[in-house]
């Protein structure tokens, strides 16, 4: 039996892989959503030099910038989903942003992990904490479904196609520089 018609195979592959990917990357965003809070629990918890580590500038911006990270990560994934609605998984409009979000959140979360472990200090790569399996776990989603390399590419070809476009037309018959 065959699916969909003889050579479709990719096709039916890439309209599952669009879902899985958005699916995949809102997980991630809830685990960095999980460090961000453990981080903040920490940090109020703690005194470092006769205050709380909640107090201490270089702490601070690891909140926030987590939170503008976070945010920046969850409205991409969220934009990708709906054009996925609008326009399907194979659709040029689509392809492009979700080898965007299969890098940018990976990397997100990595490093509000990053951040999270740093100020658990040695307890954060125990196993006291979910944060040492958590900070694996999101370097592996970097490579699995593709390494972010494959997806970079994508985004530049598309990116550049525009300019390339351009400078073609502008070209002189004959194919000369």
């Amino acid at each position: 039996n065959i699916v969909l018609g003889e050579g479709r195979g990719f096709e039916i592959a890439q309209a599952r892989l669009g879902p899985g990917r958005i699916h995949h990357c809102m997980r991630a965003i809830g685990t960095a959503e999980e460090a961000q809070g453990l981080l903040i629990e920490r940090a109020l918890s703690r005194v470092a030099f006769g205050r709380s580590l909640a107090k201490q500038g270089s702490i601070t911006h690891h909140v926030a910038n987590n939170r503008i990270a976070i945010d920046q990560a969850r409205l991409l994934v969220l934009h990708t989903a709906d054009m996925i609605d609008r326009y399907g998984c194979g659709s040029r409009e689509t392809s492009n942003l979700i080898a965007m979000i299969k890098v940018a959140v990976p990397h997100v979360v990595h490093t509000v992990l990053d951040r999270a472990i740093q100020v658990f200090g040695a307890a954060g790569v125990s196993g006291d904490f979910p944060l040492a399996y958590a900070y694996a776990m999101s370097r592996a989603l970097r490579i699995v479904d593709g390494p972010d390399e494959v997806h970079l590419r994508t985004v530049a070809r598309e990116e550049m196609r525009p300019v390339v476009m351009k400078l073609a037309a502008k070209r002189p018959e004959g194919g000369g520089k």
